[in-house]
């Protein structure tokens, strides 16, 4: 039975998360996963399977998050539904990929991959590594390549894909308000394909705690989800606001503290 004294602990990184995805345009899963990671580990999930249950539960949450995060982000004018639309097919493709891997890589394998790409994340946050606007965006070719490239790893770590997205808009003169706004969007095949991965590598184990669907702790989830898409739109509306840098700063510091917690207790 799932014990209620966890649902505080899941609305607040819910709505913690949801902000973020909103004012980022990063889906939430870099704060999602090494939480949940935690939170999961606290009620004795099986161990070799705690690090596959973060990582599809955080991206079956970003599809909620991105829905609502997209919708205020269109509201804005600040999506390119054409790059939305060119991208999609690779996006799925990279996925499904991407899912099928995780699913073959031992917990410890996965939470030291997890680990480095976030401290690759927080380093572009922190030194403000932007590509210099030199080129226009690629034909429907190019454009599925890098949405398999941008599927696959954002399903092995759990994240909307505006880590990558995001800078290679900006690399094909994208504006980077509209840039993040776009990345919102294609937050939600990302979830979509990537859920659908960890559900399905998933279906068949038999050792996984009450309440699963695959890879995904349905509890956590509704919670989670619930909370997200309250601030999400929150974060969205911050965005064209606001003066975001040094808030990115500190977001990147957030990063690194539990990217590092993270990987003492995957070592250990």
């Amino acid at each position: 039975m799932f014990n209620p004294d966890w649902l505080l602990a899941y609305l607040a990184l819910g709505a913690f998360a949801g902000f973020l995805a909103g004012l980022f345009g990063v889906g939430g899963g870099l704060v999602l996963v090494p939480v949940l990671l935690l939170l999961f580990d606290a009620q004795n999930f099986p161990v070799e399977h705690v690090m596959h249950l973060a990582l599809g539960t955080s991206m079956a949450t970003i599809v909620f998050t991105s829905l609502s995060s997209m919708r205020k982000h269109h509201q804005h004018g600040a999506v390119n539904w054409r790059v939305v639309r060119n991208i999609t097919p690779g996006i799925l493709l990279g996925t499904l990929l991407g899912a099928l891997l995780a699913a073959s890589i031992p917990t410890r394998g996965l939470g030291i991959f997890f680990t480095l790409f976030v401290y690759f994340a927080a380093a572009q946050i922190l030194l403000d590594v932007r590509p210099h606007a030199s080129r226009q965006l690629p034909g429907l070719a190019g454009m599925t390549a890098v949405g398999t490239f941008t599927g696959c790893i954002s399903s092995l770590v759990s994240i909307g894909g505006g880590v990558v997205a995001v800078p290679f808009m900006v690399w094909c003169n994208v504006p980077l308000r509209k840039a993040i706004g776009t990345s919102a969007a294609i937050g939600f095949p990302v979830a979509v394909g990537g859920t659908a991965g960890y559900i399905a590598t998933g279906l068949s184990l038999e050792t996984l705690p009450q309440h699963t669907l695959g890879f995904v702790y349905l509890p956590a989830l509704f919670w989670v989800a619930l909370a997200s898409v309250s601030t999400a739109p929150l974060g969205a509306k911050a965005t064209h606001h606001m003066k975001i840098s040094l808030l990115r700063k500190l977001f990147a510091v957030l990063l690194i503290a539990l990217a590092t917690r993270l990987l003492l207790k995957v070592i250990a």
